[in-house]
């Protein structure tokens, strides 16, 4: 039984059908990522999901049970984390920790705040107000928040956003951990596509509201056969232009000595081998190969074609 499973979800404002219809689910211990452009319905079904606003459409269902009939019982059970909701403004760091734990009836609640404030490099600003925060800081006590109640799925709505570096991977760490030793599930959306490609199982594209791709980040990358084969060699080779000219190869020339083709992942074999035969002495080879960013913009703008490979 999934963690979570969603039918036929519909969220309309008006006329306008922010989500249209989508169906999946979430297997209990993986991670599930959400992806789009702006607009495409991503915070709103993570909205609907965590009971901020409801469907229009179409069932929802935490560990089997109907979210619309057994709200209670299900939000016991999840948690969420938004870049665009915040806490308590006008109360500290602690006060809002414990408002959250004694309404989700943490055990040992002040113990357990104090590890999640550590955990997280807050501890120095828990007697700090909330409004007072950085951006950052912010994000790191939503963080916290939503790991009070221990929870079984966790909704992440761009939850790295506005950490440094060192803190965003720390959070990624987190996740991981998180997953490999309590089994918990994560529905999770992010512009970072790093990010995405480096926890999640699976990778849902939504686009006007609706589901336009849906599988693993490898084989979303796979989708796009483009390539392109770049080379740097010895010396000049006088006959290397005419060959890549009477051949038709899309080529361009980085620097003086260096070569890039753009081909596909099956062709570049054969295109190494023929390459050899003008005489070129290769002194170094990088293969581009498409990223989840490229899977992105092609989704995005397909208008605009299939887009360039990127160095994986």
């Amino acid at each position: 039984m999934p963690v979570l499973e969603v039918k036929n979800l519909v969220k309309t404002y008006g006329d306008f059908r922010a989500v249209d219809g989508i169906s999946f689910s979430v297997p209990r211990g993986k991670i599930v990522g959400f992806l789009g452009p702006n607009g495409a319905g991503k915070t709103t079904t993570i909205q609907v999901l965590s009971g901020i606003t409801k469907q229009n459409g179409g069932t929802i269902s935490y560990f089997g049970i109907d979210f619309q009939k057994n709200p209670i019982e299900c939000l016991q059970r999840i948690n969420t984390t938004s870049a665009f909701n915040t806490l308590m403004g006008r109360i500290t760091v602690w006060e809002n920790m414990f408002t959250f734990a004694e309404l989700y009836q943490v055990p040992h609640s002040r113990k357990k705040i104090a590890d999640l404030l550590e955990q997280f490099e807050i501890s120095s600003h828990a007697h700090i107000l909330y409004k007072d925060l950085s951006a950052g800081q912010r994000t790191r006590v939503n963080l916290a928040k939503a790991l009070l109640n221990d929870p079984e799925i966790l909704l992440m709505d761009e939850p790295t956003a506005s950490l440094d570096p060192d803190i965003a991977d720390k959070t990624l760490s987190t996740i991981e951990t998180l997953r490999k030793e309590r089994n918990i599930s994560i529905l999770y959306t992010s512009h970072n596509m790093n990010e995405i490609t480096r926890i999640c199982d699976e990778v849902i594209f939504l686009d006007r509201g609706k589901i336009v791709a849906q599988d693993t980040p490898e084989n979303l990358t796979k989708s796009i056969s483009a390539a392109t084969l770049q080379v740097t060699f010895r010396e000049e080779i006088p006959g290397l232009r005419t060959y890549l000219t009477e051949r038709k190869l899309n080529h361009s020339f980085p620097a003086p000595l260096s070569i890039a083709v753009e081909s596909t992942d099956h062709d570049i074999p054969g295109l190494l081998f023929d390459l050899s035969k003008t005489g070129i002495w290769i002194t170094d080879i990088e293969i581009k190969k498409p990223t989840l960013e490229d899977v992105f913009l092609q989704i995005a703008r397909p208008d605009k074609g299939a887009p360039k490979a990127s160095t994986i």
